[in-house]
């Protein structure tokens, strides 16, 4: 395994983050402890969830795969040997403080993660999409009087817009309260769009980027070779599949499985510190690992840049001058 810092922070995770979306409300509890045992068997020591996961429109039950996650931590005693990263901003009941991020909320929500995951911190509490509704001031607050406390180590964004990430980073440094160390974005060779202003911002701050949706929702797994496509059917990808075609004919001309080369470009990628993949299956695990074995020289950076082209370079020099 290989390992980096957690963006601009000290801690050191796997260049391979276990998402856990899927467990619970897609994979049962014994095919999830598989993964997650297989995942730790092989140096992964980052692992993500949120609080929502379980909830719609994964299941009916927000909350259940951190509660899965917190049932395997403490039954492999396996805390201290792992990075545990989670989520708050999405409704987890039907009152108007049970979703956003309001002190009220944040404090509350907080409370029931760690009781669900069954430990006494969380290694990088995200917030899961931007509040607008919230002063960034309160939102601030609540999470740096959270790790005053001992509650949270880290703090981390996701779904921000560039701008955002740079409202955050300065009001955090005028006032010392808590700085972000890492944005969580949709992210992939098919989904270029963070290259204006997310990925660059992220950068300038020191900030790690951990690209959700890896793999385009299938469409970069090798979808049109394959007969099991229910995440993303074939005949759906519309003007994407002369792309598709071209992508996995240069996969298979170097000898590399098209989701294993997916996972790859974003390992390439400077401002990457760990693409999130959340298996359905163990072969999804086993395909995000072996990327790190693959190693892209420059001309084939530059063909897949041909068959993915990205928004241009960043914000304003890929639409202005």
């Amino acid at each position: 395994m290989k390992y980096t810092r957690l963006g601009r922070a000290g801690a050191q995770v796997s260049r391979i983050a276990l998402g856990t979306m899927n467990m619970g409300p897609v994979i049962g509890e014994e095919e999830s402890f598989a993964i997650l045992d297989a995942a730790r068997e092989s140096g992964v020591n980052f692992i993500d969830t949120a609080d929502v996961y379980g909830g719609p429109p994964w299941g009916s039950e927000p909350g259940q795969t951190e509660a899965l996650v917190g049932r395997w931590v403490a039954a492999r005693g396996v805390r201290d040997e792992i990075v545990l990263a989670t989520k708050v901003y999405e409704a987890m009941g039907a009152g108007p403080n049970d979703r956003g991020l309001s002190s009220l909320h944040i404090r509350r929500a907080v409370e029931a993660s760690l009781q669900r995951l069954q430990t006494d911190r969380i290694d990088l509490y995200q917030m899961h999409h931007i509040d607008r509704r919230v002063p960034v001031d309160e939102v601030l607050d609540a999470f740096t009087r959270l790790r005053d406390q001992g509650k949270i180590l880290y703090l981390g964004s996701s779904n921000f817009a560039g701008w955002n990430i740079a409202q955050y980073q300065e009001v955090a440094a005028a006032t010392r309260r808590a700085p972000l160390v890492t944005e969580q974005s949709v992210y992939s060779l098919a989904n270029r769009m963070v290259e204006l202003e997310v990925a660059p911002a992220a950068a300038a701050y020191g900030m790690g980027l951990l690209p959700w949706s890896p793999l385009a929702g299938g469409q970069l797994a090798g979808v049109l070779r394959k007969s099991d496509t229910s995440r993303s059917d074939a005949s759906r990808l519309g003007d994407r599949r002369e792309r598709v075609e071209r992508y996995e004919r240069f996969a298979d001309d170097r000898g590399v499985d098209p989701a294993v080369l997916g996972i790859a470009w974003l390992l390439h990628q400077p401002v990457v510190t760990a693409p999130i993949v959340g298996p359905r299956r163990m072969q999804h695990l086993t395909s995000a690992l072996a990327a790190l074995d693959v190693q892209l020289d420059a001309a084939d950076l530059a063909a897949l840049d041909e068959i993915w082209p990205g928004p241009g370079g960043q914000a304003p020099e890929a639409y202005a001058w």
